[in-house]
């Protein structure tokens, strides 16, 4: 279903956000801390997302499991709400690719300690090194061991392992296996220093592609998995024999029988294929070995599965199903602990028209499948689907026999049975983890049960955020699955956008005032790669590409809804009139240019590339160029106009290497002046204004007094509060931020990995009720458009334009009208808005309370309507009437 799993913001990290980097083997050192405001931190639920590499039972205690996935850290199961708990949400800014998370290893003899191997790329994608973190407490906390090479918890071969295991006998000794020809590592205290072994004779040779420049299709996969024999030990003294897993289709395993003194190629063993998984069963004496002619998690047409009898050095082909009649391979591998002849192991290159999951009672002498054919294309299935928690994992698929919806799984390479419950198995997917509590139906030829077991797990890339000022809480741009609506945030949605399904939403925007019109632009493998709603994001209809578009790009709404923006991958920026039946290229713009829209005139757009801030006057047909200097050369840069004001604008965004901050605009970007309190920025978002502030609030991803985080400010940036701390940063935070038109201090926050987040303020204080001015003094000439944009039977939506055609200032506004048709309020937007009788009364809130002369303010609403609907003709602002145009 979802074949990349790269990070969003490669490019711009790699061109030089981060600055410096990690000391070999060094222990780490606290940050600093500045004043936080209590913030309450949660995820927007959509349950799970992205791929889940590995599950890790702990052997000794029951119900303690951790999930590890590629770029969105480690957790741990909580069998008392049946969820899962994030571990890794402290890792910062600076070490954002510690989110990774390339292998995980409990405990069995001291159950409080858990160890992990992170790092996100091996090549330069990644500034930094790899560590492995220690926790004495089940993740609540960890210290870490920074190490002289970078790890790959999102390259190629991510699914292989583990690559980090503990002496089950003598748990001050670990080893880790290392990508990138660095061979094997070993620690003998507890993972607090490391060293390679310098006698282990296989550093691994297999690459994906040899001759990928950017090195990571590339980079030798290395040493991909340690098994020990924990009957050749005992408590106390190390265990003697230790099996070692090597990217080397010619010499894929190794054994030391002295404790790691020396080592030797495990003769016999089977070539041409890799090991992707080893796992040993020691009361029967077997080592289990699932074959790959590829190293995953995506690719692989041709494998086996080998069983090895470690006391008489016997190979026996154990394959499920013969290689010839096979186009797919094996990863997922797992005995049951309680029955220890119980094998499993799947099919996770096994794309169409499914997954497979095998299953031996008798050591591999036998197997079954958990679905099979019929008469072709009908399947018979071992199992149900319940897929009630998480309904989006359908993808809204109807697809013909015998492919199903949902699917039994992709990319299943991560594959357990519970050490203590034999009826309970958990599998990661490209997209979750399923479970079942009932497995050993399937030895009783009866129904077993998988469902989503994944809640709390969060683990999606965020491309893009929205909260509009009426409908929808919050609409989401996600990597992989496309993107969500959520109206409940506690609460996951049913199905992500569809119609189309774009596999990456890149860019969303909505119209200011009209908020049901909303825009999306994403990747998709053929189709159209923009779509638009009416109805607020709830349904979806395609528009048309212009010629030579590949990509989503970046897109903008008119504040009205009258028009779009677009600057796609692989053309120019286009603006259209109406929803892209045709588009007109822009000009004086150059091709990838970022574009937002002002968010009060419906013919003012802004763009930004290389440095350069454009404006366009006249609905995007043709831009100038800003003389505006000493803005980011690069093109690391979010930027936003502030609703309610014309001509507001603010921009974050740089590099370590040059301008790099938050700047600010008043005049549609004809200057910008540079915020001297905040040194990094790389977001800005807008909320509600607290109360009695004259301006909405600012959120930002930032770095501001030597400290990075999120931080808010309800005095036009004079002042910054950070409200994020040490224990919540999640990596990089710099794809999008916005905080919320209708809640006071609520930000929502984009991460490459965890999700969406959200928080709220203890400050609730500071939002009152609305942050209106019960009394403003409005005066002097004033012209009004009244626009019906939608109606329907019984119901209308209208939005109003309030001009200042005086020539002074108002501090506040009061406009009022009365309904002469049948006409009721229901809901409204960018104004407090009240009725009795016929009577409507609309104010200021605090961030929209001053209009200069000449210019205008909007606001909008929905009403019920019994008549014809018929449009107002008198308005007065205060006590003046309103010239109606």
């Amino acid at each position: 279903m979802r074949r990349t799993r790269i990070l969003t913001a490669v490019l711009a990290l790699a061109a030089g956000l981060l600055a410096g980097s990690p000391s070999a083997l060094a222990a780490s050192t606290p940050t600093t801390t500045l004043a936080a405001d209590t913030y309450t931190w949660k995820n927007a639920r959509i349950d799970g997302g992205g791929f889940v590499p590995g599950i890790v039972f702990n052997r000794s205690e029951k119900n303690l499991a951790y999930a590890r996935t590629d770029i969105g850290g480690a957790y741990r199961w909580q069998e008392s709400t049946k969820t899962w708990t994030p571990l890794t949400d402290s890792i910062g800014w600076d070490r954002w690719g510690h989110t990774g998370v390339v292998s995980l290893a409990s405990d069995s003899v001291d159950p409080n300690k858990v160890y992990a191997a992170v790092g996100t790329y091996t090549n330069s994608w990644d500034p930094g090194n790899g560590a492995v973190l220690r926790s004495a407490d089940r993740g609540a906390s960890w210290q870490r061991t920074d190490l002289p090479f970078r790890l790959g918890g999102n390259m190629p071969g991510r699914g292989m392992g583990e690559r980090l295991a503990i002496d089950p006998h003598k748990d001050s000794v670990l080893y880790l296996g290392a990508p990138s020809g660095k061979g094997l590592w070993r620690s003998t205290d507890s993972g607090v220093t490391w060293s390679q072994v310098t006698n282990f004779p296989n550093v691994g040779t297999y690459v994906q592609d040899a001759t990928d420049t950017s090195g990571y299709t590339s980079d030798n996969q290395g040493i991909v998995w340690v098994t020990f024999d924990e009957s050749t030990g005992t408590p106390g003294s190390a265990t003697q024999t230790i099996y070692v897993g090597v990217a080397d289709q010619d010499n894929v395993v190794y054994r030391s029988t002295d404790g790691g003194a020396t080592w030797s190629r495990l003769a016999g063993q089977p070539t041409g294929q890799l090991a992707h998984k080893g796992v040993l069963d020691a009361t029967n004496g077997y080592l289990y070995l699932a074959y790959s002619d590829k190293g995953g998690p995506y690719d692989g047409g041709k494998g086996r599965l080998w069983r090895y009898a470690t006391r008489t050095g016997t190979w026996t082909n154990i394959s499920p199903v013969a290689e010839a009649d096979t186009s797919y391979v094996f990863s997922g591998l797992t005995v049951d602990r309680q029955h220890p002849g119980t094998v499993m192991t799947t099919a996770y290159s096994s794309w169409w028209p499914d997954t497979q999951i095998f299953r031996s009672t008798d050591s591999g002498g036998t197997w079954t499948k958990a679905w099979d054919y019929t008469s072709y294309p009908n399947r018979s299935n071992r199992y149900t689907m319940d897929m009630s928690s998480v309904p989006w994992l359908t993808f809204n698929a109807n697809p013909s026999p015998p492919e199903q919806a949902p699917k039994l799984g992709w990319m299943t390479e991560g594959l357990e049975i519970d050490p203590f419950n034999s009826a309970r198995m958990m599998y990661g997917t490209g997209a979750t983890i399923y479970g079942t509590e009932n497995l050993t139906n399937w030895d009783s030829d009866s129904q077993f049960t998988i469902r989503p077991m994944v809640q709390g797990l969060e683990e999606t890339a965020v491309n893009d955020l929205a909260s509009p000022p009426s409908g929808a809480t919050l609409l989401s741009a996600l990597g992989d699955i496309g993107g969500f609506r959520h109206t409940d945030l506690t609460k996951v949605p049913s199905m992500m956008y569809t119609s189309p399904n774009f596999a990456t939403t890149t860019s969303l925007d909505y119209a200011e005032t009209d908020p049901n019109t909303v825009v999306r632009v994403g990747n998709l493998d053929s189709g159209p790669h923009i779509a638009f709603s009416t109805d607020n994001g709830a349904n979806w209809f395609a528009g048309t590409d212009p010629s030579g578009v590949s990509g989503g790009g970046t897109v903008a709404a008119a504040s009205d809804g009258s028009r779009f923006l677009w600057s796609p991958v692989g053309a120019g920026v286009q603006y259209t009139a109406g929803f892209g039946t045709s588009w007109s290229a822009s000009g004086g713009i150059p091709s990838g240019a970022i574009v937002e829209s002002d968010r009060v005139d419906p013919k003012t757009f802004y763009g930004f590339k290389s440095g350069k801030f454009y404006v366009s006057s006249d609905g995007g047909a043709t831009f100038t160029a800003s003389a505006a200097g000493g803005l980011p050369s690069g093109d690391s840069v979010r930027f936003k106009a502030l609703p309610g004001t014309k001509g507001d604008v603010w921009l974050a965004g740089g590099a370590s290497d040059g301008a790099y901050g938050l700047w600010h605009s008043t005049d549609s970007g004809a200057s910008f002046t540079k915020l001297s309190n905040v040194d990094r920025a790389d977001t800005i978002g807008f909320g509600k204004a607290a109360t009695g502030a004259s301006y909405q609030t600012l959120y930002t991803s930032a770095k501001i007094g030597g400290v990075r985080g999120i931080f808010r400010s309800t005095d036009k940036g004079a002042s910054w509060t950070r409200i994020s701390d040490d224990a919540h940063q999640w990596g990089w935070t710099g794809g999008a931020i916005t905080g919320d038109p209708r809640i006071y201090g609520r930000v929502y926050i984009a991460t490459n990995g965890r999700g969406i987040i959200y928080g709220d303020s203890s400050d609730t204080g500071g939002g009152g009720g609305g942050g209106t001015d019960p009394t403003p003094p409005p005066t002097g000439a004033c012209g009004v458009t009244y626009k019906i944009t939608n109606q329907w039977s019984g119901g209308f939506q209208a939005d109003v334009a309030l001009t200042n055609t005086g020539t002074t200032a108002w501090s506040g506004w009061s406009l009022s009208w009365a309904f002469g048709d049948g006409q009721k309020i229901t809901q409204a937007w960018n104004a407090d808005a009240a009725q009795s009788g016929t009577t409507v009364t609309a104010k200021n809130l605090t961030w929209n309370a001053n209009v200069a002369a000449g210019s205008s303010v909007s606001f909008g609403f929905t009403g019920s309507r019994t008549g014809s609907n018929a449009t107002p003709t008198s308005f007065k602002l205060g006590d003046q009437t309103c010239t109606v145009r």
